[in-house]
């Protein structure tokens, strides 16, 4: 048997094994609930409440027409929550199940009392223990991702210093939970906040011993805060190559969808609706139609308003994709 004919037959006996390694995969996503809940490429949702329990996330984001979404994980009053219970969160899964939701289209959202870079030794601790909670959640609800502010130096320790706790914080997180990914987000640059410059995001990723455990969820209103001018023609392109030039478009594993109410460079976390704002719809035509964006969750954390609230922002959005 010549040596081509025996590559060619090893070759069909590895398809033939990829072929049946992904049948074995569906059957267990039929006998879960179904086949994943697709809308093209782009899978575009919004930030859900969890009001009478967290399962109640999943129906919510189904309502509204979603395919992706954010939640938080407990009370964002208070730093000591009740453990997560586990009926819950076997009802949690049975619904994600049910609707086809992949984990890696849901991106829990972290505690905006947490700063993992506080100069304040209490604070501080607090913010690590509230993450390593926060970690073993998102496992107990079979959830792959965890998105956070990355903290704050209240300007009493340099940015260099705040990087490293922030670094601090994740690495002991790792050490403590198994494979949830840590997503930190871009932020206004608003007072001492780190992560406004993309070059501070990646300052905290190269501090981070477990690379494959770390990521960014890129937000559009943040980034125009910031100085990105997404407004302009092909700002979008141009943020994006400057992100993956800065930072590694492999580290990007979602977009939070906001407009900005103040102007490019203004520093202020102010989000508005889509196409209400100084970003503009062209931008989010552009984002929806952008292919280093496929596969990945899409957002939204707008305020809303009668008649244009998740559900319209939502459709408003998938109607500006080319390709349906």
């Amino acid at each position: 048997m010549g040596p081509r004919k025996r590559k060619n037959e090893d070759a069909l006996e590895d398809e033939k094994e990829v072929d049946n390694i992904t049948k074995k995969e569906e059957a267990v996503e039929e006998e879960r609930g179904g086949r994943k809940r697709s809308r093209g490429n782009k899978y575009i949702g919004a930030h859900v409440g969890i009001q009478g329990g967290i399962w109640k996330a999943v129906e919510s984001c189904v309502e509204m027409g979603g395919y992706s979404f954010a939640l938080f994980l407990g009370s964002q009053r208070s730093w000591k929550r009740p453990a997560l219970d586990q009926k819950a969160a076997e009802k949690f899964q049975e619904q994600r199940c049910q609707h086809g939701f992949d984990p890696a289209h849901i991106l829990p959202h972290g505690s905006y009392l947490m700063n993992c870079g506080s100069p304040k030794d209490d604070v501080f601790e607090k913010s690590q223990a509230l993450l390593v909670d926060e970690l073993n959640r998102c496992s107990l609800l079979g959830l792959s991702l965890y998105n956070f502010h990355p903290g704050s130096s209240l300007g009493t320790i340099t940015t260099e210093q705040c990087v490293e706790k922030i670094a601090g914080a994740i690495n002991h997180a790792h050490q403590q939970t198994p494979s949830v990914v840590t997503v930190l987000e871009n932020m206004s640059g608003q007072g001492s906040t780190v992560g406004g410059k993309f070059s501070e995001l990646k300052s905290i990723i190269h501090k981070v011993r477990d690379q494959t455990r770390v990521g960014v969820c890129l937000d559009t209103c943040h980034a125009f805060a910031a100085g990105y001018d997404l407004a302009a023609e092909g700002g979008v392109t141009a943020m994006l190559d400057e992100f993956d030039q800065e930072v590694g478009l492999h580290y990007l594993r979602a977009i939070h969808l906001n407009d900005s109410k103040g102007k490019l460079g203004c520093h202020l976390d102010r989000h508005e609706d889509i196409g209400k704002g100084n970003i503009g719809i062209s931008a989010f035509r552009d984002i929806v139609n952008e292919p280093r964006l496929d596969n990945i969750p899409l957002i939204l954390e707008t305020p809303g308003r009668p008649g244009f609230e998740y559900p319209e922002q939502i459709e408003l959005l998938y109607s500006l994709c080319e390709t349906k």
